[in-house]
């Protein structure tokens, strides 16, 4: 499904502030996958996920997104492609339009627009099914702003909202991290719901450890734009914070350059 070969990053390129963000990543995920990343700052996880949305130009390499090539395909283009859910809760969706409005441009992603009735009667009755599984009580006010709504229940739409087309990958940069612990358990459920039903293909950034050997079927780990550890299966399943922990103790020499991946 995905295939990144020797592809390489390096930010303000000659001035003091160079940063080589992806060193030469070779990484492939096949259908179904739901991979986990962990790292401390600056290990090139969100970096990693910008390459596969196009946000910015890789500077070597092939990226491959089931068998089309879109190095170098503007970020626009990858959006028929990709579902993303970013940190801020605030970014996934339109404040001043409707629940049922935001689902709308959602579901049209990619597709033609005409000049028919805004949303029809078989949309509304997807929409409402699709909120009633939330559990958040959101199917009863598909007319309310969203801009009304809690953080936990936009990023809950917004994860609903890049689900809706059953994108070739789910692409989810760290979306629980401005929650509250119990409002990112239900969103953190809630994507394992959506992953799991939909049968998509996912990449997810998490400083929390527990929540990387909880979730999906696979594990990477990087530190300074490498992968340093990849592992799933029953090894995945096996594993405990103290590994993961020993293991970034090891790659970033004995001293720990994150505190929170340390806390989480």
């Amino acid at each position: 499904m995905l295939k990144i070969t020797n592809v390489k990053k390096t930010f303000n390129i000659g001035t003091i502030n160079e940063k080589t963000a992806l060193n030469n990543i070779d990484f492939e995920m096949q259908p179904g996958d739901f991979v986990t990343i962990i790292g401390g700052n600056g290990a090139g996880k969100s970096t990693l996920l910008n390459m596969i949305a196009g946000v910015y130009p890789i500077d070597a390499g092939v990226i491959l997104l089931d068998n089309i090539d879109i190095s170098r395909m503007p970020e626009h283009a990858r959006a028929a492609y990709l579902g993303r859910v970013f940190q801020d809760p605030m970014r996934g969706t339109a404040a001043g339009m409707e629940i049922q409005e935001n689902l709308a441009l959602a579901y049209r992603r990619g597709k033609k627009r005409g000049l028919s009735w805004g949303i029809t009667k078989e949309e509304k009755e997807l929409y409402f099914e699709r909120l009633k599984e939330l559990d958040l009580g959101l199917e009863t006010r598909m007319s309310s702003k969203v801009g009304l709504l809690s953080g936990g229940q936009r990023q809950a739409l917004t994860l609903l909202m890049a689900a809706l087309q059953k994108p070739k990958i789910l692409l989810l940069d760290e979306h629980t991290a401005a929650l509250d612990p119990k409002t990112a358990k239900k969103v953190l459920d809630l994507t394992e719901l959506i992953v799991n039903e939909d049968k998509l293909t996912a990449l997810m950034v998490t400083h929390n450890m527990k929540d990387a050997i909880r979730m999906g079927n696979r594990l990477i780990m990087m530190h300074e734009g490498r992968i340093i550890y990849d592992v799933s299966g029953e090894e995945k399943k096996n594993l405990h914070v103290s590994d993961l922990l020993a293991k970034f103790e090891e790659a970033s020499g004995g001293e720990f350059a994150n505190d929170r991946m340390m806390l989480s």
